[in-house]
């Protein structure tokens, strides 16, 4: 089955620290917390410098999408992050600070906890054509985008089911391939 996930569906939640807010696209398991979950898929929305939220045993990939980037400061190592549509990976659990470069940014994160069956997300933003593999995640990132029969505006999303298709961004689009345990439903 695939499931359509909307960027107007989405409920905004702001972040502990006050720095931002978080729009979750899609979890496994579904309806998983931010304790409990295999993975995650997120849109950020950074609007002041400051620590990003800890993670225990959780790897992330972050790609800025809107704004000039951020400055971050990853387990004591600067990581200057000032490409947009470029995944960076890095340790949920480091302490991270963040300066942004000039005023707010979007990222889609993708986190992942290690040891929770499924194996490192990969990430990849593209724009053209492309065969999509069963289970993958598609966000339409700065255009329209068509798979499996729809159409995706900025930031809508869909979750393959047990088939791939192919995509046609016009614009970019994130392509999350997602490994989950063998006995795991698909979307």
């Amino acid at each position: 089955m695939i499931r359509f996930l909307p960027a107007s569906a989405r409920a905004t939640v702001p972040w502990k620290n006050g720095g931002g807010v978080t729009r979750e696209i899609a979890a496994m398991p579904e309806g998983a917390d931010m304790h409990d979950f295999a993975w995650r898929v997120s849109l950020a929305e950074v609007g002041a410098d400051g620590p990003f939220s800890a993670f225990p045993d959780v790897d992330r990939t972050l790609t800025v999408v809107e704004g000039a980037g951020m400055d971050l400061t990853v387990g004591g190592a600067r990581q200057l992050v000032n490409t947009r549509y470029v995944p960076r990976d890095f340790r949920g659990d480091v302490p991270t600070d963040c300066r942004l470069l000039d005023g707010p940014v979007v990222n889609l994160n993708v986190m992942w906890r290690r040891g929770a069956g499924a194996t490192a997300p990969t990430v990849a933003v593209v724009r053209g054509r492309l065969r999509v593999c069963a289970g993958a995640l598609v966000v339409a990132l700065d255009g329209t985008a068509q798979v499996a029969g729809l159409t995706l505006e900025p930031y809508d999303a869909v979750q393959l089911g047990d088939e791939e298709a192919v995509l046609h961004a016009r614009g970019r689009a994130a392509v999350i391939g997602l490994s989950l345990p063998a006995d795991a439903p698909l979307a």
